[in-house]
């Protein structure tokens, strides 16, 4: 998630659309194609791109390149997205989100958190991955 700046209305909004909600429904099984996201959801290519955008910069799909056996390039799109949370309390909405990373991320993120040296580094989760929580808490006045 790097240095992402988490805002509950944002996140709301995004899992508010039904569109967001189902293309992380289809990507989560296997990586997918826009295409067909397409076929499956009914809508136009710009319309799927425009919301897989918006999920990608709030990091819960990863888009990655493939290669067909004809030697043809494609993107395909798979949901980051392991856990969300919202709670209120005390007049406040905390949204916990908690993201899957792939083995190439936690050594990334391991390699950081070595070079920078601090002891916090470490996998909390081998058997799902490293996945960060994130807590942001917005006052609701």
């Amino acid at each position: 998630m790097g240095d992402k700046v988490w805002n509950p209305r944002n996140l709301f909004d995004v899992f508010g659309d039904s569109l967001s909600r189902r293309i992380l429904l289809l990507a989560n099984d296997s990586p997918v194609s826009a295409t067909v996201l397409v076929d499956e959801l009914d809508v136009t290519p710009p319309t799927v791109y425009r919301r897989l955008d918006e999920l990608g910069e709030h990091d819960l799909v990863k888009e990655r390149r493939r290669i067909d056996e004809r030697g043809n390039h494609y993107r395909t799109f798979e949901t980051s997205l392991h856990r969300v949370e919202f709670e209120i309390e005390d007049g406040r909405f905390t949204v916990d989100v908690d993201l899957r990373r792939d083995l190439t991320d936690r050594f990334e993120a391991f390699w950081s958190e070595f070079e920078g040296g601090r002891p916090d580094a470490g996998v909390d989760s081998p058997e799902r991955g490293d996945r960060p929580s994130v807590r942001d808490d917005v006052s609701t006045t």
